[in-house]
């Protein structure tokens, strides 16, 4: 499996979905109706699907 570095768009999308996640967790989007959990968890599958999907 040829791994290759996500491209810039990909990494700033995953980095502000997961800068939503953390602020979820403190509280400070409670309007959101997902865990901070999942929604860090969708950030990390973004960032890899960036890094696996380059190759092909």
């Amino acid at each position: 499996m040829n791994l290759s570095a996500p491209t810039q768009i990909v990494f700033i999308i995953s980095l502000v979905i997961a800068a939503i996640g953390l602020l979820a967790a403190l509280g400070v989007l409670a309007f959101i109706p997902l865990a901070s959990v999942w929604i860090m968890l969708i950030a990390y599958i973004v960032l890899a699907a960036g890094c696996l999907m380059r190759g092909t």
